[in-house]
């Protein structure tokens, strides 16, 4: 059976408590992203909320990093964070021909995230979702849409959001309202909920079916037991299409989030290096 690709990772990987933790003592810092991405198939990138970067800073992090690996980028804030989104126009472009290009085949998702106050409006979100371009330099751009206030809970912003093949980031943490529902050609989750009073950041038990979740999306399915607004679709052709899957380990426990992630790539099957 065709699966998509499941990629597991973390946020950023420059972080003081993870040197002596996640990194080998005395491990340079400047080679931090060459260690990470090594032992971890994704990272999301949060610098570019905050300020663009230079496209020499993403080439430079291609080039760090080996074949298949890939980032994800969290756009500009200015694009996101307005009472309405369509005035974002510029922002976008600005963030888009920033250089993100230089990444290459190693560029993952962008993750769009709005303010937890944004209200679903559909003829803004509409209007905004027109002026997400679908390439650059040639390269195919796919968006995640992080909403954060529950009125997105519903079936108009799915169809909204399926309608532009936009997919949306199913977080789990208390914070934000869980949306599981599938609505793009891929699925993004941000895993929220690593204790520091766990090795792994969360329980052994928590990884097999963290990672039958995974598998289950990445072969077009819809995993049993997740909050959903909409019944799982029937199983035809076309919902079963193969998905690549982007499962981070962010926020919470911050300290514990490179364990739990290769905890859940050994839960995969897969080879980490020690």
């Amino acid at each position: 059976m065709s699966t998509g690709t499941i990629r597991v990772g973390i946020g950023g990987w420059n972080f003081e408590p993870w040197r002596d933790n996640f990194y080998p003592k005395g491990w340079p810092q400047a080679r931090e992203l060459e260690y990470a991405s090594r032992r971890l198939t994704a990272i999301e990138i949060n610098s570019t909320y905050y300020g663009a970067q230079k496209p020499a800073t993403f080439a430079k992090w291609r080039k760090e990093t080996p074949d298949g690996f890939m980032f994800s980028l969290k756009a500009i804030r200015f694009a996101t964070q307005r009472r309405v989104l369509a005035d974002g126009a510029d922002s976008i472009q600005r963030f888009i021909h920033s250089g993100i290009a230089e990444l290459g085949d190693k560029l993952g998702p962008i993750v769009w995230q709005l303010a937890p106050s944004h209200r679903f409006d559909a003829a803004d979100l509409t209007a905004f979702l027109d002026l997400l371009p679908g390439e650059i330099d040639g390269l195919p751009l796919r968006h995640a849409l992080d909403v954060r206030h529950a009125s997105f809970q519903c079936p108009e912003y799915l169809a909204l959001a399926r309608q532009y093949k936009a997919a949306t980031v199913f977080t789990e943490s208390d914070d934000y309202p869980p949306i599981a529902e599938a609505t793009g050609g891929f699925v993004y989750t941000r895993i929220m909920r690593t204790h520091p009073d766990e090795p792994l950041g969360c329980k052994p038990e928590v990884f097999p079916p963290l990672a039958e979740a995974a598998r289950t999306w990445a072969a077009g399915g819809e995993p049993d037991g997740l909050p959903r607004i909409e019944p799982a679709p029937a199983a035809t052709t076309e919902a079963c299409a193969p998905r690549d899957v982007f499962m981070y380990f962010i926020s919470g426990a911050k300290e514990r989030a490179p364990h739990a992630a290769m905890a859940l790539r050994r839960a995969l099957g897969e080879e980490v290096p020690a």
